[in-house]
């Protein structure tokens, strides 16, 4: 098992590998994506059981479904640097006829990646999908999914909340990444949508609050008692509370760069915030 400086230091490498991908095509997300490093990074390093030997059906393995797809970039990262595929082929991020598009798709093959994400609100529906057929198939793994919260406005998210819990699908843990900023704005600017916790209570889940989002050893703890909560009739919900930005300064406490690249000066700065770890590609 890692220790928690491992998962700092593959933490960081991910955050420069966010950084030079979203740089190099002028064009991607790092806001969301340095925001959600820490926890992608303890999911596929410590928590997870999975094999890079990659199927999609994914049996006697957990599965882990991105509904937030924008954010591709730390998702891209930690897969390459988990062993799916060459740490390499990140250098071709949202490049013609490459396997790393803007929003995953599945139809490059990428390895790791179970489903096209990008429409927004479309993930626990996949992620139910994929529950269920394990619970038919007797496969005791867990599902774990990711969500932003402005993603929570959509209706589908909802439809999809309300039949998990009446179905008692019990072997899913989906996280909301608490940020509160969207595109436009803060969340309660765009569209308030109150307490979310007391929505996903009020459709019978289990809630879990991780108030520090961006600490390893928070992180891991919330995820180690949200494993606890699975199998006991009730769906499991990730409150991660995060900063969008985080590990970069002049990224963080603002919506504004939810989907804009750093130039060249920016991109200097940012880099000298976060030295190599793992090596770049």
């Amino acid at each position: 098992m890692p220790t928690t400086q491992q998962l700092q230091d593959f933490t960081q490498q991910v955050r420069r590998d966010i950084l030079r991908m979203v740089h190099k095509v002028n064009s991607g997300h790092p806001g969301g994506s340095l925001g959600c490093a820490e926890f992608i990074t303890c999911l596929y390093q410590e928590v997870m059981d999975y094999s890079t030997d990659f199927t999609m059906d994914g049996k006697n393995e957990d599965l882990f479904f991105l509904s937030n797809g924008h954010i591709s970039p730390v998702f891209y990262s930690v897969l390459a640097h988990s062993g799916f595929f060459p740490v390499e082929e990140l250098s071709t991020f949202r490049l013609l006829n490459s396997r790393l598009q803007g929003h995953p798709t599945t139809h490059e093959g990428l390895p790791g990646v179970r489903m096209a994400s990008g429409s927004l609100g479309q993930g626990m529906s996949n992620a139910l999908g994929a529950a269920q057929a394990k619970k038919l198939n007797g496969d005791d793994k867990i599902v774990y999914s990711l969500h932003g919260d402005g993603e929570l406005q959509e209706g589908q998210n909802w439809e999809a909340i309300m039949y998990a819990s009446a179905k008692k699908v019990d072997n899913i843990i989906c996280t909301i990444d608490l940020n509160e900023k969207q595109i436009d704005g803060t969340t309660d600017e765009v569209l308030a949508m109150g307490s979310i916790r007391a929505k996903f209570e009020a459709f019978d889940w289990d809630v879990i609050d991780v108030k520090k989002g961006n600490d390893i050893d928070a992180i891991l703890a919330g995820l180690a008692e949200a494993k606890a909560l699975t199998g006991k009739g009730k769906p499991v919900c990730i409150l991660l509370h995060t900063e969008m930005g985080n590990g970069v300064d002049f990224m963080m406490h603002t919506h504004a760069w939810h989907g804009k690249a750093p130039s060249d000066e920016q991109l200097e700065n940012a880099l000298a915030q976060n030295p190599a770890t793992l090596g770049d590609y």
